[in-house]
């Protein structure tokens, strides 16, 4: 299933650079030059790695 990163919660589980990761921390900030919010997203996957990660707030993401 997609979701956009401004529709992600905390506990959700994302597939990045095909791992299985677990949203910890979601922020946004204010419109930027570009003219869409920015999401940092802050997950960390199954062995223990944490995986940082900056995207537009219409950006889709794997989740199961």
């Amino acid at each position: 299933m997609k979701k956009l990163a401004k529709e992600l919660k905390r506990g959700d589980k994302l597939n990045i650079f095909g791992k299985e990761a677990v949203v910890e921390e979601i922020e946004f900030s204010d419109i930027g030059k570009q003219g869409k919010k920015k999401a940092r997203i802050v997950a960390r996957t199954n062995d223990e790695q944490k995986v940082v990660m900056v995207r537009p707030e219409d950006y889709p993401f794997d989740v199961k």
